[in-house]
């Protein structure tokens, strides 16, 4: 069925081939001139974190969000990027933008200011969701950075796709299977893309401060995985014991749902024993496995856009799957974004080539072996010799392989669009698995050794390249009042919810957690 799939893409005609849309979550501390998380709010001059459509924060006061709109260009995907990073640079004052996944200098989690979203019910909850990340796993982990990739393919494609395989369901049920078909693929390859865009192998010693760890000594101030690509996505980033007892393989969307529900609704003997208040401060929104859908940590996520006062279960439940989100990048140092050209092209042929691929569901042996051949190349992925579980070549040459099949598909998308970019896209991986100094990991060693910097002070100059460059780029002035205007709004829309609110935030949690009910 996987060849057929591809043979039936190859029919797809220039004028029934729209391209993909494609939009990007870029996250990143904001750091003091000496390589310290900053302590300061975030500037009102970029507006609400509560409302701004796309400059906001994640988990820390410090750590901002940019998120584009959806766009149907890679060109207009870095344009809208690049904007929206030359109009914060300009708003920092004497701080950074870290360009790292791993953090700053840090002095324990007391240091790590969390996200404040104004008094309005909406912002509190936002701020008590944080609290609880902060009591369940410290705030440490918090602290991290990463570049989140959604994609979707316009419904032209789908319904000429839904003709080709001959399927007679709702356009929007046959949507949301075949987005969780390319979902399982993904969870068969994602170690690739850990090897090929993987870039944070070192950290500052404060990370790790009291943390045992396995790690290598750099520099005074700097450890290394000996032969990490991306400690973020190790145990020392995302990892928690009570999230790895959810065991979720993502065949369907059903099970999906219903297992992110049941864990919103499971009681965890260590989140209950810190229970929900402390005198009257609220510091978690229950203790649940988890406590609303969004705290579920995973390489790759199906997406609905919510509604007002809707969760993203039941988004997902009434109206199925609107894009895909991958969420397992690292945050390209080299890039003044984040991210560059070839690796969109490049995620945009690896998620395609995905959905065209045989792809029967996944048992739980395979899918504790998917898990383990990710983490392999997570914490190994820079070893010459690497076999993953269950393969009977190095992991090179499992690389090599799987570029080699989307060979095609590349130069099929070059004929659709006219042009080279996919193959060019293609090459750059291809090289760096040819030539592992070429590999970002292995590049971000070599240029710490080769500036004689340790971790911090390595990307604190590079962090300050960015910013000059950035800097010295204007945007025209009628963008740059659309920024302002975008912040203004979200400050006028902040408080006008705050005044609007009747509640108590009691009454208001209250609400909130009956509105989602348990699984049958």
């Amino acid at each position: 069925m996987g060849d057929s799939r591809h043979q039936i893409f190859q029919k797809l005609t220039d004028s029934q081939w729209h391209g993909f849309r494609k939009g990007i979550e870029k996250e990143g501390l904001r750091v003091d001139p000496q390589g310290f998380i900053a302590q300061t709010p975030h500037p009102r001059e970029l507006g609400s974190t509560l409302t701004h459509p796309t400059i906001t924060t994640d988990y820390s006061e410090a750590l901002l969000e940019l998120i584009t709109p959806v766009c149907d260009s890679t060109d207009a995907l870095l344009s809208e990027l690049r904007n929206t990073h030359i109009f914060v640079q300009k708003h920092l004052q004497n701080e950074v933008f870290w360009a790292s996944s791993m953090p700053c200098e840090l002095r324990g989690d007391e240091s790590i200011p969390i996200g404040e979203y104004g008094s309005s019910n909406n912002g509190q909850l936002r701020h008590v969701y944080r609290q609880g990340l902060a009591v369940r796993y410290g705030r440490m982990m918090q602290s991290i950075a990463g570049t989140h990739y959604n994609l979707s393919l316009p419904d032209s494609f789908w319904t000429f796709w839904q003709q080709a395989l001959g399927d007679t369901q709702s356009l929007q049920d046959f949507k949301t299977g075949q987005y969780f078909w390319l979902v399982r693929n993904f969870r068969r390859r994602s170690w690739l893309l850990m090897l090929l865009f993987g870039a944070s192998p070192a950290l500052d010693a404060s990370f790790v401060a009291d943390v045992e760890h396995r790690l290598a000594r750099f520099s005074d101030d700097t450890w290394v995985g000996p032969h990490a690509t991306s400690l973020r996505m190790g145990d020392l980033g995302y990892h928690t014991d009570a999230q790895a007892s959810l065991n979720i393989c993502f065949n369907e969307l059903k099970t999906y749902t219903n297992t992110l529900t049941k864990a919103i609704h499971t009681p965890w003997p260590a989140y209950e024993a810190i229970g929900t208040k402390r005198g009257d401060q609220h510091i978690q929104i229950n203790t649940s496995i988890l406590q609303i859908e969004n705290e579920y940590y995973s390489a790759i996520r199906p997406k609905r856009t919510a509604r007002r006062h809707e969760k993203p279960v039941q988004a997902l439940t009434a109206r199925g799957v609107e894009y895909i989100e991958v969420r397992c990048l690292d945050l390209d140092p080299f890039s003044p974004v984040g991210v560059n050209r070839e690796q969109i092209d490049f995620l945009d042929l690896f998620l395609l080539d995905c959905l065209l691929s045989e792809s029967p569901r996944i048992a739980r042996a395979e899918c504790d072996r998917l898990d383990d051949m990710f983490k392999d190349v997570v914490n190994e992925g820079r070893a010459g010799n690497l076999m993953l579980p269950g393969a009977s070549v190095p992991l090179r040459s499992l690389a090599e392989e799987l570029l080699d099949r989307l060979q095609p598909l590349a130069e099929r998308l070059d004929q659709l669009t006219n042009g080279s970019d996919y193959s060019a896209a293609l090459a750059v991986q291809r090289r760096k698995v040819a030539q592992p100094d070429l590999l970002p990991s292995n590049q971000v060693i070599a240029a710490m050794s080769e500036a004689g910097l340790g971790h911090r002070d390595w990307v604190l100059q590079l962090s300050a390249q960015h910013q000059h460059a950035l800097r010295a780029e204007s945007l025209s002035p009628e963008l740059n009042r659309t920024f302002e205007k975008m912040a203004a709004d979200s400050l006028a829309e902040q408080a006008a919810l705050e005044q609007a609110d009747t509640q108590s935030f009691d009454e208001f949690l209250a609400e909130y957690l009956a509105s989602n009910p348990a699984p049958e």
